[in-house]
């Protein structure tokens, strides 16, 4: 985990949403937690997915951590060395947009897993996660 590079990315989807109008989102620990598993999991397990080799979904993932709701949005990203690389990846995507931009959003963990050594059959070695939540 890279605590600055989770920070940022929380910095860049603030920054989209404000200049869109909307409010900032909260960082939760709660969702953080969860959304660093799953980077981590997507790395060592060697898949590139929402849904987990065990068959969780976002929603899952966060309630296992102790979130409160299953109102549970995620944005994932891999093989982007940088903060930056992950957010234009994500906005450059209709669906993972739309996850930033929504309003009904008012929390966000950030997940971010790096496997330099990535050998298996999925190798980008960065792993991302934004995991948003509405408690």
């Amino acid at each position: 985990m890279n605590r600055n590079f989770i920070y940022r990315i929380v910095e860049l989807t603030n920054a989209k949403r404000r200049s869109s109008g909307l409010p900032e989102l909260r960082f939760n620990p709660v969702l953080a937690a969860a959304a660093q598993k799953h980077s981590a999991d997507m790395a060592l397990e060697d898949f590139f997915s929402h849904k987990s080799p065990n068959g969780s979904k976002p929603s899952d993932r966060a309630q296992a951590e102790g979130y409160p709701s299953t109102y549970v949005g995620e944005n994932i990203y891999a093989g982007g060395s940088t903060p930056e690389n992950a957010f234009e990846g994500w906005m450059n995507s209709e669906g993972h947009r739309n996850n930033i931009l929504s309003p009904n959003y008012q929390e966000i963990g950030v997940g971010y897993y790096y496997l330099g050594n990535d050998t298996g059959n999925v190798n980008y070695k960065h792993y991302w996660t934004q995991c948003f939540g509405k408690p």
